[in-house]
C-alpha cells in the first residue's frame, strides 16, 4: 500500500484515512510532500509545521509502516521506486481528475488505484480558515 500528501496539520480525517489505506493491505508507505513541494502546491505560507516534524507524526501512528519525504510537487519518482501493488488516493481525487502521469506510474507497474473517501468537515485548509489563518 501507498499514499502520500503534505499532512501538514494531522486531523481526524487523516487519520480515518489512513486507517483505511492501511487496513487495505499488509504494508503502508507514506510519501510525505517536503517542504519545498509544500509551498509549491499550497502556498507560501505553509507547510505550517517542517517536514521532519509532519514525517515524525505520521510515523507515530499505528497504521503508517514507513514514511518516505521527497522533494518534488508530484510522487511520480517515489511511487516509480516503491512499486506498491496499491495506489491509495482520498476521496477528493477520482481516476479522471488523478495526475496523469501518476496513474501512468501506477499502470505501469500493473498497481491498482483505490479511493478512500473523505471524511466530511476535516481538510487543514478548512481548519485554517476557521482560524482565520487560510
Amino acid at each position: 500500500m501507498f499514499t502520500n500528501g503534505c499532512f501538514d496539520l494531522l486531523h481526524v480525517g487523516h487519520v480515518r484515512y489512513l486507517q483505511a489505506a492501511r487496513g487495505r493491505g499488509d504494508v503502508l508507505v507514506v510519501g510525505l510532500n517536503g517542504d519545498d513541494s509544500v509551498r509549491q502546491l499550497k502556498g507560501p505560507k505553509r507547510p505550517l509545521n517542517p517536514e521532519a516534524a509532519r514525517a515524525e507524526v505520521l510515523a507515530a501512528l499505528c497504521a503508517v509502516d514507513h514514511v518516505v519525504i521527497f522533494d518534488e510537487p508530484r510522487v511520480t519518482t517515489l511511487l516509480a521506486e516503491v512499486r506498491p501493488d496499491v495506489y491509495v488516493k482520498g476521496g477528493d481525487y477520482t481516476l479522471e481528475t488523478l495526475n496523469r502521469e501518476e496513474l501512468a506510474v501506477v499502470q505501469r507497474l500493473g498497481a491498482r488505484v483505490e479511493l478512500i473517501p473523505m471524511v466530511p468537515g476535516f481538510s487543514t485548509t478548512g481548519i485554517l480558515q476557521k482560524m482565520g489563518g487560510g
